[in-house]
């Protein structure tokens, strides 16, 4: 299915070009007679910018069909926490307040609760390509607690093992690496530290200065291989004092106070990534980390940081569960979404931007610049897609055994707590179980003890 997805289809009506057009019921918008510009805010940091790359070429279709219609681009330079800080602050004013605006999948729902998001039920009805392009199950990404849907998956993502094979040949581990548990890996990074006392071992993401990528890529590949859970969904209730939660933040511990990891300060700083993709293993600096589908993207060609060598030098492998307990291999998935600001002035025309960033020709590109998994399945089964990468389809692969955050309101609130426990162990601060403890009593705290279940 190639056909342009802007929102035109010859059976109905163009509604920004009419002068009585208005939004859905509900959408907290206004006339859109006479709004001729349209704001759209979205992420870039120095080495992702595809997001950037596909807003431009957005706003170029978009105007091209819309010429009476200006796009105002708002990029906002600034790391994940950074950036979700600043959305909020222009979300709380409606001067400041984006059309359109790039959204984490879990800050849908809270989002949703707070009046920030347009409810898009009435404008998806009449956009064909969301009933037969975009996977069902991809759709829940934008879904609120109320059943209706407030945004649209852009892509999502996997996470795995990286390993860089030249260090662990020189460190006279096997290719290709297939560790099973745990302990596999932290043998292989003891192995790297005895052989290549310069390179950091192993990376996982940790503490608050990484963000909710501590939490999700660091924590949860942890506690998602064990046999416990962070949140118990028949229940509807947070699990605390789990042993698999302690299990985890002793991972976290056995790197960092077992200087297996990065330095501690290095870790902490919300530019680290950065420095281990766009640097460590171009120059055989690291071993191996936990990191997402993603990362492939900054080394491709026209990428922030150009390796060609990249597909012969890196390895990918299942993150293991700890004891090698079925099914054997666990990840994590997420992903962004596009949304639309429930104070927009002019909601159908900011719809159809929705509509033309992320048809099929737009989400191609994407998908493939940035290594994401498609959320549609004729972008998945493109030949220009599916030749993108030769990881492709190792990382689409895992979503057979991969696992999704709470889509809770207060997960947010959560993840801060995981990731204060996560430094004050690789800190030194606390001890695994002083760590745990905590955690424990400030969940209980935020939700309520008929909240949460004992592990």
């Amino acid at each position: 299915m190639r056909k342009s997805i802007l929102w035109a289809a010859p059976t109905i009506p163009l509604l920004i070009l009419g002068a009585t057009g208005c939004a859905p019921e509900g959408s907290g918008g206004g006339d859109s007679a006479g709004d001729e510009s349209i704001t759209v805010a979205y992420q870039t940091t120095a080495t992702y910018t595809q997001v950037d790359a596909l807003m431009k070429k957005a706003k170029q279709d978009f105007e091209a069909a819309n010429p009476d219609i200006t796009v105002e681009l708002e990029p906002i330079q600034a790391e994940e926490n950074d950036y979700a800080t600043k959305l909020a602050l222009m979300q709380r004013s409606p001067d400041t307040a984006p059309d359109v605006f790039y959204e984490d999948s879990f800050r849908v729902r809270p989002d949703a609760e707070a009046g920030y998001l347009l409810a898009l039920d009435e404008y998806l009805a009449e956009w064909e390509d969301w009933d037969t392009a975009f996977i069902d199950s991809a759709k829940q990404a934008g879904a609120g607690s109320d059943g209706k849907t407030y945004a649209v998956p852009m892509g999502t993502d996997t996470r795995a093992l990286w390993y860089n094979k030249a260090v662990f040949e020189q460190a006279g581990l096997p290719i290709p690496w297939e560790p099973k548990t745990w302990q596999d890996v932290l043998d292989a990074a003891e192995t790297v530290k005895a052989a290549i006392p310069d390179a950091v071992p192993f990376n996982i993401y940790s503490g608050t200065g990484m963000g909710e990528a501590a939490s999700m890529q660091g924590f949860e590949m942890l506690l998602y291989g064990t046999d416990d859970t962070l949140y118990d969904t028949d229940e509807g209730k947070w699990v605390v004092g789990s042993q698999g939660f302690r299990d985890s933040l002793q991972f976290i511990s056995d790197v960092y106070v077992g200087d297996l990891g990065p330095d501690v300060a290095t870790a902490l700083d919300s530019n680290y990534y950065q420095q281990l993709n766009g640097e460590g293993y171009p120059t055989d600096k690291v071993g191996a980390s936990i990191d997402g589908s993603w990362i492939a993207g900054s080394w491709l060609e026209g990428g922030p940081a150009p390796w060609p060598e990249w597909s012969d030098v890196m390895g990918v492998t299942p993150m293991p569960t700890q004891d090698g307990q079925d099914p054997g291999a666990t990840s994590m998935s997420g992903g962004w979404t596009l949304a639309v600001g429930s104070g927009s002035g002019n909601p159908d025309a900011a719809f159809e931007f929705v509509s033309t960033a992320l048809n099929k020709d737009n989400s191609l590109s994407y998908n493939v610049n940035a290594s994401q998994v498609p959320v549609r399945s004729d972008v998945a089964e493109d030949p220009a897609f599916t030749g993108s990468s030769p990881v492709s389809g190792f990382f689409s692969d895992l979503v057979e055994v991969t696992h999704y955050r709470p889509t809770t309101s207060d997960y947010a609130e959560i993840s801060g707590s995981i990731q204060q426990a996560m430094e004050a162990v690789m800190t030194g601060e606390q001890s695994v179980e002083e760590a745990a403890a905590a955690y424990d009593e400030a969940v209980t705290s935020l939700v309520g003890e008929d909240n949460v279940l004992r592990g």
